[in-house]
């Protein structure tokens, strides 16, 4: 389905941005980006945070959970920023073109 692979296409940069706003575990995340209308599935986050990390843009700890075992909370480096304000940048520049085609200028 086309609307899935555009959602895809732009997790990184939700991810991070969400990650950047509010460091969390996958879970949690997973709940947030669900919550706000993004059907994610955990078999597609985890891949996503695991490149993410490889990738130097996140980093992780673990942090004990009231009510289990500890948590890998992940959080946005410096390099992830960096990689966060070049995708805001694109998905801006692109929005822009999309919205003037889709209007027909």
């Amino acid at each position: 389905m086309a609307d899935t692979q555009l959602r895809k296409g732009v997790l990184e940069l939700i991810v991070l941005r969400s990650l950047h706003v509010s460091p969390g575990y996958g879970g949690a995340l997973l709940e947030r980006l669900n919550a706000q209308g993004l059907e994610v599935s955990s078999g597609t986050l985890y891949p996503l945070l695991a490149r993410l990390k490889k990738a130097g843009y996140l980093t992780s700890r673990w942090e004990e959970s009231p009510s289990g075992p500890p948590r890998k909370v992940y959080v946005v480096t410096d390099a992830g920023r960096t990689q966060l304000a070049a995708l805001t940048a694109e998905w801006q520049t692109l929005t822009t073109i999309v919205d003037t085609i889709l209007k027909g200028q």
